[in-house]
């Protein structure tokens, strides 16, 4: 038998041998999964390439195919951070809030409190809008500052506290105004006079608020008079026509 067909024919056995193994699992079978490191590596560098479509893609994918894995407490803080540079205030400031819910003694508490906090502060969008979403997050910034006084995001807070601060009080002064406009003048006094009380850590707006008042406590003084002296003059007309 010539050399050449003999290993024709013994490479056919086994290639044959293999055919009921080897390459039928290759033919058939599902590729092999990534591994969570893998996973954890491939939501990252979509982190570095700023797709964070992807990277909440594949740190969801890992919290779910591997909940213990070594790779899935930081893939839940990466999570959150990259709901935040997405812009995706309200989903971040979720997934801050159960990261510290599941791991109220990790290290990073700091940092998720203070993301918490400017989570909830980008949610506000304008002084024409309910300002709760401040309230809650002076409540996370100063939770940071009175559990983690040396933290290194303590002076932010504190910067941040001021900024809500100011919004809140423009939206304030926003009311009194809107009052003014429709000459409801007493309701505006008491809000102006109300910023001035409780917004003097932010003397820009509670000094306007108090200028706004003073005018507005003349124009109501002068509303109530005119009515009080239109319902007297009112009572004599009815008097003389009921004699």
């Amino acid at each position: 038998m010539p050399r050449q067909l003999l290993r024709s024919l013994v490479l056919m056995a086994m290639l044959a041998g293999l055919s009921g193994c080897g390459i039928i699992d290759m033919i058939y079978l599902p590729p092999a999964e990534d591994t969570a490191q893998e996973i954890f590596e491939a939501a990252n560098d979509a982190m570095a390439d700023k797709n964070y479509v992807r990277a909440v893609e594949l740190y969801n994918k890992l919290r779910d195919a591997y909940p213990f894995s070594p790779y899935t407490i930081d893939a839940e803080l990466s999570l959150a951070d990259a709901y935040y540079l997405d812009e995706e205030y309200l989903t971040a400031g979720e997934s801050y809030k159960d990261f510290e819910s599941l791991h109220p003694r990790h290290p990073a508490i700091p940092y998720v409190l203070y993301q918490t906090g400017m989570s909830l502060m980008n949610q506000f969008v304008s002084i024409d809008r309910p300002t709760t979403v401040l309230e809650e997050a002076i409540s996370y910034f100063q939770r940071l500052l009175q559990q983690y006084p040396d933290s290194q995001y303590a002076k932010a807070a504190r910067e941040n506290i001021l900024k809500c601060r100011k919004n809140m009080a423009e939206h304030e002064l926003y009311i009194g105004d809107m009052f003014w406009h429709m000459n409801k003048y007493g309701p505006a006094w008491k809000r102006y006079t109300y910023i001035v009380e409780h917004y003097k850590d932010v003397p820009e707006v509670a000094e306007l608020a108090a200028g706004k008042a003073t005018a507005a406590y003349h124009e109501y003084s002068l509303q109530e008079n005119k009515a009080r002296r239109e319902k007297r003059e009112g009572s004599w007309r009815d008097w003389f026509k009921w004699l």
